[in-house]
């Protein structure tokens, strides 16, 4: 049984078969910042520094959890498809909100 047949995209394409601890230091690195974009765009909401600071120390703790399932399962490709519904989404709203703008002037 090969191991590069089962692995992620990603996965993959960071070589984690063959370098492994860069391959998943740059996979936990991209699950993290794709992690920070749907968070940013789906869910986040004005809060103080602080309890800012807490939801990414968390958030970062996730993701190296979230980095051990995503060398054979599509983690960063699902969040990949989650932040492109989300920037869609964003882009329509605010097509929508210009749009409303308009026609109340």
């Amino acid at each position: 049984m090969k191991v590069q047949e089962h692995l992620s995209f990603f996965a993959a394409l960071f070589r984690i078969d063959e370098q492994p601890v860069l391959g998943m230091k740059l996979l936990y690195i991209t699950i993290l910042i794709l992690s920070i974009v749907v968070y940013k765009l789906g869910f986040a909401k004005r809060l103080p520094l602080l309890k800012s600071a807490v939801i990414y120390l968390f958030l970062a703790i996730g993701c190296s959890v979230l980095t051990f399932f995503g060398a054979f399962l599509p983690i960063a490709e699902g969040l990949v498809v989650a932040a492109l519904v989300l920037i869609i989404y964003k882009v329509r709203l605010h097509q929508s909100k210009k749009h409303e703008a308009n026609q109340n002037i």
